[in-house]
């Protein structure tokens, strides 16, 4: 039986053209006007997933996002404008469980929705399986479990480690914004970050993240020397890099390469960092996502002397990059999301 989506939208035109996207990819499609019909409608139609808008009149998305997490948690992919004010309504929505979300490329009706049907496609497919547990709640895990530690390794001394890579997609915002907070001021490594994610989004989310963490963030949108104390978040819609000068190293924004899927591409991150670095001074750290982006490069790292971690499955939101590493063989350790921020201040020393 095919899947079923409740798409949630105010705008008529809207839905039918999300409901013509999602039946052609081979859902069953239900349709709601506003919050309130989508709340009418869940223990009635019961659907795998949820499309929902964000701004809706009689009851905003945010507001019926948090209900639907209250009264019968769902699956949610956030369709949102491509404006900063929307940007932070994503992120809010995604802290408040939604497993992912896509940039409307024409605003709020957006007559050219049918250019990002492939994502709305592919999205709203890996929402069907993903783990909402993991994207409501970790704090409170944290909390209730702070004696559970990753098994003892040997940290690395100081200087031992030149750089920490983290890639990560669906349900990666949320996770970033629980894991680096933990990392300590006195992490003795830089980081970059290849968070598949629109450019639009992409300042916000350096923004957010760099008032909650003790580490400086910053969004890539130049040449930036690469420094300890600092969190590097490559540019969305880009593709992010490492490179050497006679002065050090660099991280840079750079057009998105056609051979990769998705941007800023991990697997492109890593390869760059191993021209420049040995790889047993480089950490990796691959979390949720769907595909398989960072996996090839990451395994390469270990292969040749290099650490790296994969999320555990009983935490991702989506275990496809992850559990692609795992698959090959390509991870040191494979943890649960509240074990790896402790594990990384351990090895980045």
């Amino acid at each position: 039986m095919a899947p079923s989506v409740l798409v949630v939208d105010d705008s008529a035109l809207m839905r039918r053209a999300v409901k013509g996207i999602l039946e052609e990819g081979g859902f069953e499609v239900h349709t709601a006007r506003n919050g309130v019909d989508a709340l009418e409608q869940l223990d009635r139609v019961r659907p795998d997933a949820i499309t929902l808008d964000i701004n809706m009149p009689e009851m905003d998305g945010l507001t019926c996002l948090s209900k639907i997490m209250a009264e019968r948690p769902t699956p949610v992919v956030m369709l949102s404008s491509l404006t900063e004010k929307n940007a932070l309504v994503t992120f809010e929505a995604l802290e408040l469980g939604a497993v992912d979300y896509v940039a409307k490329p024409g605003g709020t009706v957006s007559l050219n929705i049918d250019e990002v049907a492939r994502e709305i496609v592919s999205k709203v497919k890996a929402a069907t399986s993903a783990r909402i547990n993991r994207s409501r709640g970790l704090r409170e895990r944290l909390k209730a479990a702070p004696e559970k530690k990753a098994p003892p390794g040997k940290p690395s001394k100081a200087g031992e480690v030149d750089l920490l890579l983290i890639g990560s997609s669906t349900g990666g915002p949320a996770l970033l914004n629980e894991l680096l907070p933990q990392l300590p001021a006195t992490l003795g490594a830089p980081v970059v970050i290849a968070q598949h994610i629109p450019a639009s989004f992409t300042a916000t989310l350096a923004r957010r993240l760099d008032e909650i963490c003790q580490l400086r963030v910053h969004e890539v949108d130049r040449i930036m020397n690469i420094e300890r104390g600092h969190i590097y978040l490559g540019k969305g819609s880009a593709d992010v890099v490492v490179a050497r000068r006679t002065d050090g190293l660099i991280v840079k924004s750079v057009p998105a390469a056609a051979e990769y899927r998705w941007h800023p591409s991990v697997d492109r991150l890593v390869g760059s960092a191993r021209r420049h670095i040995a790889a047993e001074r480089l950490v990796c750290t691959l979390l949720t996502g769907m595909g398989d982006d960072g996996a090839t490069e990451m395994a390469a790292v270990k292969a040749d002397g290099g650490r790296t971690i994969a999320e555990a499955e009983e935490t991702a939101v989506v275990w496809g990059m992850p559990g692609e590493l795992s698959r090959r063989g390509g991870a040191t350790l494979t943890l649960p999301s509240y074990e790896i921020a402790d594990r990384l201040a351990d090895w980045v020393r």
